[in-house]
């Protein structure tokens, strides 16, 4: 079983960016993702940018991946994309279906990220005739329901075409809109936010009326108020044929869980999950903010 680190979801100045990413490459990741996924506002590393440092990380040995943007608005955001895709060198990292299809077209193969909506075998297979080699499952789905459909696949004998991978620490994304909700929070329109995302490293909190963290505001991505934590699922990932634990990259403080993460296929042990801070309702079929008991 393997590790990776998601793609940074959050707007980091440059420099912290560049910084985060020497961390990843002495890191114990064995897969490392990067590039902007959220809004094409972003501009501090633009497409140049982010694939030179993908390709310096690429230096350190690690397979490095570059992801594309989950929700595109303009045709200049499709071009960047197309230099993506058209890299000539890192894998790709699939998050909207414009991009499969263009991979698709320059024959390559791709992941496909956790955006795209894909629940069933069956647009598993299509994906796979699209050129899809490594899946990473939606956030919102089950321990349970990913045990049935890998089996799935191993009855029609097409588990051995793609890599699974399940995004398993961070703040989980949970959906994208064309309104950008940090500028709505300051009153600012999307077309004058004055990049005031940057100014939340870990996005704008957003609590119900009990004082409960609901979600995080992270520009047009809404995100899950408290962070996703499998940690004590890993032998059970690797047992139903995860290939993959996604940790996000959210902060440094995601260099701590890859080897919290790691540790457990050698020396496993049950963490005690913080209910103040951390959820892992989805993978067990319950609210997504719960804690399940162990």
């Amino acid at each position: 079983m393997k590790f990776s680190l998601g793609p940074s979801l959050f707007f980091w100045p440059k420099q912290q960016v560049e910084d985060f990413y020497q961390q990843a490459k002495e890191s114990s990741a064995d897969i490392i993702y990067l590039g902007e996924t959220v809004c094409s506002k972003r501009r501090e590393l633009r497409a140049n940018d982010w694939l030179a440092l993908a390709k310096d990380v690429a230096s350190s040995g690690k397979q490095t991946v570059i992801s594309t943007m989950a929700l595109l608005e303009a045709p200049a955001e499709i071009q960047v994309m197309r230099k993506l895709c058209d890299n000539g060198e890192l894998l790709v990292e699939a998050n909207d279906l414009s991009a499969v299809q263009l991979m698709h077209e320059l024959k390559l193969p791709f992941v496909v990220g956790p955006a795209i909506n894909c629940y069933n075998l069956s647009t598993i297979k299509v994906l796979l005739k699209q050129g899809m080699t490594r899946w990473v499952m939606p956030v919102e789905l089950s321990g349970d329901w990913l045990k049935t459909l890998l089996a799935q696949a191993e009855e029609e004998n097409i588990r051995d075409q793609f890599e699974c991978e399940v995004f398993s620490w961070g703040y989980m994304p949970l959906a994208y809109s064309a309104r950008c909700f940090t500028a709505r929070s300051e009153d600012r329109a999307k077309d004058d936010c004055q990049f005031c995302c940057i100014n939340y490293p870990l996005g704008r909190k957003m609590n119900s009326r009990e004082g409960e963290k609901v979600f995080v505001l992270n520009g047009i991505q809404t995100m899950s108020g408290y962070q996703y934590n499998l940690v004590n699922e890993v032998n059970a990932m690797k047992d139903i044929g995860v290939d993959i634990a996604r940790v996000s990259a959210d902060s440094e403080q995601a260099f701590a869980q890859l080897e919290q993460f790691k540790r457990q296929l050698s020396q496993p042990q049950q963490y005690p999950l913080d209910g103040v801070n951390e959820c892992n309702g989805y993978w067990h079929k319950i609210a997504g903010m719960s804690i399940a008991q162990q």
